[in-house]
């Protein structure tokens, strides 16, 4: 029993450890220790990837869907870690304590995947929320703004989650059970009725609030910029993957028939798309930008998952993999031209091409992912997206996501026009340590691979599911 939940174990093993360290005298090397046992966590989620099997009565699934989207959790956190630079980010009194907090969220999150009852998910998707309402004010630089970024994560947090547990309410009054299984096999009854659209479209909230989709995205923009480097990383990607793994779950109440809950869908995609993208183009702090930018790739990832079918539900597996990636990517540059842990502006990219070629480089590949531009992957994984909702008959929503691709172009091609066209006042080099050019090469082989190479993935994909 014990083998089919190992890579949880570990992580709960993770934050422990972090717990007694944050207790103790001695805090040198913290560093050096995270990395170790974050990588070792992805070894681990590897090793674990052909497990299956059920605990808990059946609360709790292991199998090739949960544990591929672990495995891209226990990555993502790896990746995090090793990109994590303490250039006044976080106090090094707290350093601790930080990674403790990373590491319940992450346990949350991987039991989120695992999660096929309404109260594991509950208190799955909780131990990873307040482990990240702590951390968001731990940024050195503390002031006014990041106080109240804090205040308003936790404050929609709270909200979404009310209205999650309230359209949880109404599914177990229909199916007297808090179990999916038996909710999927008495719900189609209610869909055609009005409280069963609103009882699914509220138990979705809570994910919806995760991957910032319209209109569940106000707490986005001001935690990105409020929030330290390292932690805005983390939270603009990986809850997101749980947030993708539970919503694949649950829609599946849902038959390709249901015409008012895919139309409710839809209008939330299309508007996700629509403001996230026009309001990103007039952004000077990056990482608002890449706040607009989520909250619009929210709407993009919807369109696998309104198809409510297997290639669709494929699609959005594949993207959100890619987004992790060319996020991090984007991000990954943010925190090495940063030299306190400060925000940086459009206007500090320029002359990146002359100070640091590889950096401007992994930017220019990210931002070309993000505009969906090939041969990377997302323009791949938008592709499948557009191609899963075209075949299901959603032409409106794909005409949509055409038209805000163009207009994201925008923006993305900023990034690169300003790193490459723009000179900068002074032209000092970057200088990039062994390990850091290692993670800028990793980004974009993950990146153009991924494009390149995309149907070996998507077939693992779809016998997931």
């Amino acid at each position: 029993m014990y083998m089919l939940i190992l890579p949880e174990l570990y992580m709960l093993f993770f934050s422990i450890l972090f717990l007694f360290i944050s207790i103790g005298s001695k805090r040198d090397k913290i560093l050096t220790y995270a990395k170790s046992l974050s990588l070792l966590a992805f070894v681990i989620s590897i090793s674990s990837i052909a497990n299956s099997g059920e605990l808990f009565f059946g609360a709790y699934r292991i199998d090739l869907f949960s544990q591929i989207f672990k495995v891209l959790l226990s990555l993502g956190f790896c990746l995090v870690i090793f990109m994590f630079e303490n250039k006044d980010e976080i106090d090094e009194g707290y350093v601790a304590e930080y990674f403790m907090f990373l590491g319940f969220s992450t346990l949350g999150l991987m039991m989120l995947t695992s999660s096929v009852e309404l109260i594991s998910i509950v208190i799955s998707l909780e131990l990873s929320s307040y482990s990240l309402y702590v951390i968001v004010p731990l940024r050195k630089a503390q002031g006014r703004f990041q106080i109240e970024a804090s205040m308003k994560y936790l404050f929609f947090g709270a909200i979404s989650t009310g209205i999650m547990l309230f359209g949880m309410s109404y599914l177990y009054g229909m199916a007297h059970s808090t179990f999916l299984l038996d909710i999927i096999s008495v719900f189609p009854q209610f869909l055609s009725k009005p409280i069963g659209i609103l009882a699914l479209v509220f138990t979705l909230t809570g994910f919806f609030f995760k991957l910032s989709l319209f209109p569940f995205h106000f707490w986005a923009p001001d935690i990105y910029e409020g929030a330290s480097n390292s932690t805005t990383t983390f939270i603009a990607t990986i809850p997101k993957v749980a947030a993708t793994a539970l919503l694949i779950r649950i829609t599946m109440l849902a038959s390709p028939g249901s015409f008012q809950f895919v139309n409710i869908l839809m209008v939330l995609a299309a508007l996700s798309m629509t403001f996230g993208n026009l309001v990103g183009l007039v952004q000077k702090d990056i990482k608002r930008l890449l706040a607009y930018s989520g909250i619009a790739h929210a709407g993009y990832l919807m369109m696998g998952i309104l198809s409510l079918s297997r290639e669709g539900s494929a699609s959005a597996m594949f993207y959100i993999m890619i987004y992790v990636f060319m996020n991090l990517a984007c991000f990954y540059v943010l925190i090495l031209l940063s030299q306190k842990g400060e925000n940086i502006a459009l206007n500090d990219l320029a002359g990146l091409s002359r100070k640091s070629p590889l950096l401007a480089l992994l930017l220019a590949v990210a931002a070309f992912s993000l505009a969906g531009i090939p041969p990377t992957g997302g323009f791949t994984g938008k592709f499948f997206l557009f191609i899963s909702a075209f075949r299901t008959g959603h032409l409106n929503i794909v005409i949509i996501g055409a038209v805000n691709t163009v207009i994201s172009i925008f923006y993305y091609l900023n990034l690169v026009r300003m790193s490459y066209s723009k000179e900068a006042v002074s032209i000092e080099p970057i200088k990039l340590s062994l390990s850091e050019k290692f993670l800028c090469y990793l980004f974009i082989f993950l990146i153009l691979y991924m494009g390149i190479l995309p149907f070996g993935l998507m077939e693992i994909l779809k016998s997931a599911l």
